[in-house]
């Protein structure tokens, strides 16, 4: 009896990303979408909207680090052999500027510093539509061996 081969990280994401389907947990949640997927780096994009509001009316910080951390983690997964995984450690967010709640195109990319046995870095940039930096990050990741 054979068991099915695991896919690699990346294989995976792009798996999720192209499916069509209902995409997982905070994907949908905020509404992230336009992945792009190669070993190393990962980028995604969600639209501002007024649920992410703070109380001074614009986009609260907690949106930034999760896209941030959600495109550090993925690209670190895309790293990864089959059935192994990851979790956040450590995340370090710098806010640059605010964003409003109208609509605004946040692109976050993830780039992997180093992936070892145990640990990973990755570090992380969010872009509005004009290109202008909104935050940036760095990350390290535990990595999990498959089971």
């Amino acid at each position: 009896m054979t068991t099915p081969e695991l896919p690699t990280g990346e294989q995976l994401l792009r798996a999720l990303a192209t499916s069509g389907n209902k995409l997982p947990g905070i994907w949908s949640l905020l509404g992230m979408d336009g992945a792009e997927i190669e070993n190393g780096k990962v980028s995604f994009t969600l639209a501002s909207r007024p649920q992410f509001a703070n109380p001074l009316g614009t986009v609260h910080g907690g949106i930034c680090a999760t896209l941030l951390d959600s495109v550090m983690g993925c690209a670190v997964h895309s790293t990864l052999g089959p059935g192994f995984g990851y979790s956040t450690l450590e995340l370090k967010v710098n806010y640059i500027r605010s964003v409003g709640t109208e609509g605004v195109r946040l692109t976050g990319t993830g780039t992997v510093i180093h992936t070892g046995r145990s640990t990973a870095t990755a570090e992380g940039r969010v872009h509005d539509e004009q290109g202008r930096l909104v935050a940036h990050g760095t990350t390290t990741c535990l990595i999990h061996a498959p089971k």
